[in-house]
């Protein structure tokens, strides 16, 4: 029995020092490991996103107060489905499928179209590649966070239906036509637009489709005085809220390190762990500064503001968490969380009521983010800004146009009774905490 062990560690200690003699002949790996690796990395880093979708229900469930929780929660799933579905439809071939500087072709997505490929690929000596599903599922993911962005904003007095059909617009037509431009290989990917993982392509979207919802909707009620005071409305359950900031960090590290689109090499795993690393960076960058920044501000700590500050850092970083200066993450995130704390109060000044200031974190921090990546590196300084300016006008002009359709025909908005009474039983007839108050 001892001769068996030693001789088994000797055939291991063999191995080892082989191993280390020989690291950098063995590092490359086979083409058919590298699509498993590629593929295993969409298919990952898009579970992680998924998550997203849990994180943005119970951040904005905690910022509205208790009696919408319950529309914001079916709203939040809702919207998932609904841009799964969507995307499969139309979405993804819009974007990506034979992309003509401006769009692609509509039509729906099909396994079966790239499988053909794929076994022909694992038999080819080329560049490794990935599986065509695991890619339609880590980009489906992205588009349903876009509209995650509009349902908070307008939470507490829009209704059910019209939110719906706007998300399909969204998530189906609106978004796969400006993201073609850049990762569809359109216009802007031909000037040399960057935004690595979307902060202009998935969070400014997302932002400009609330704030013109925002603008049409209209403020709730009481919320803004007649001498342009702003009146308090608190959300309902703050550690909820705080959760949800947390599950959305977490996917982040899905959504910016699953954007490095593969798996498959040593420098590919290098690059992510960077990614992953300024991900983390730039999201405490922006809890901090916002927390100095309300301390000095107000004179106390806003957690609402420090969450969204987090969120201003992660939503800033997307653009370009590739870069490998970490310093610079910090930088852009801190930054991100400032623009949080001053642009909630500015925009409350302009009497947009934004419930969960996901303008302020997805807009004002996308824009931001975007701009970011041509003053520290990778990109053109006016290229970026063209993109920014192209893509906002765009989803700008075209939301407009969908939210005052909407306005003419069905309606967008409940009534002011409905809407004191709550979203919760005026439109569902289902409260979130039923029992409270009730001496149950």
């Amino acid at each position: 029995m001892k001769t068996f062990i030693t001789c088994s560690l000797l055939a291991v200690a063999t191995g080892v020092a082989t191993i280390g003699f020989t690291t950098a002949a063995s590092a490359e790996v086979s083409v058919e490991t590298a699509f498993i690796f590629n593929t295993f990395s969409f298919l990952f880093h898009g579970v992680l996103v998924m998550w997203m979708a849990a994180g943005f229900s119970m951040l904005e469930a905690g910022l509205v107060r208790s009696k919408n929780t319950t529309m914001q929660l079916t709203k939040n799933i809702a919207l998932y489905s609904i841009a799964g579905l969507m995307y499969w439809a139309v979405g993804y071939n819009l974007m990506y499928m034979d992309v003509a500087s401006w769009i692609g072709t509509p039509m729906p997505w099909s396994a079966a179209d790239v499988l053909e490929g794929e076994k022909a690929f694992l038999n080819d000596d080329g560049d490794p590649s990935y599986s065509g599903a695991s890619d339609w599922f880590f980009q489906m993911v992205f588009v349903a966070t876009a509209a995650s962005i509009v349902s908070g904003t307008l939470a507490e007095r829009i209704k059910l239906l019209p939110f719906l059909i706007f998300t399909a617009v969204l998530t189906g037509v609106l978004y796969p036509i400006q993201g073609s431009w850049t990762w569809g290989g359109g216009w802007l990917s031909e000037m040399g637009f960057s935004d690595f993982a979307g902060s202009t392509i998935v969070h400014s979207v997302g932002g400009w489709a609330a704030l013109t919802g925002a603008i049409i909707l209209g403020a709730r009620k009481g919320k803004y005085s007649a001498d342009g005071s702003v009146n308090p409305m608190p959300g309902a359950n703050l550690p909820l809220a705080t959760l949800g900031t947390f599950v959305l960090w977490m996917g982040w590290f899905g959504f910016n390190g699953g954007s490095q689109l593969a798996l498959g090499s040593a420098a590919d795993v290098s690059a992510i762990a960077i990614v992953y690393v300024n991900t983390n960076l730039a999201a405490a960058a922006g809890v901090v500064v916002a927390m100095i920044l309300t301390q000095l501000m107000f004179k106390k700590m806003d957690l609402t503001l420090v969450l969204n500050g987090a969120i201003g850092g992660l939503v800033a970083i997307t653009a370009g968490p590739d870069l490998q200066q970490h310093a610079y993450a910090i930088i852009i995130g801190g930054i991100g969380g400032a623009l949080v704390v001053i642009a909630v109060p500015l925009i409350d000044k302009l009497k947009i009521d934004d419930v969960v200031g996901a303008i302020s974190a997805h807009l004002v921090c996308g824009i931001w983010g975007t701009l970011a990546v041509g003053i520290f590196g990778s990109g053109a300084i006016v290229t970026q800004f063209i993109g920014i300016v192209a893509i906002g006008a765009f989803v700008f002009i075209t939301s407009l146009i969908v939210w005052l359709i909407l306005k003419a025909t069905i309606g967008i908005r409940v009534d002011e009774e409905a809407e004191m009474a709550g979203l919760d039983t005026s439109e569902l007839g289902m409260e979130a905490y039923p029992e409270f108050g009730r001496g149950s």
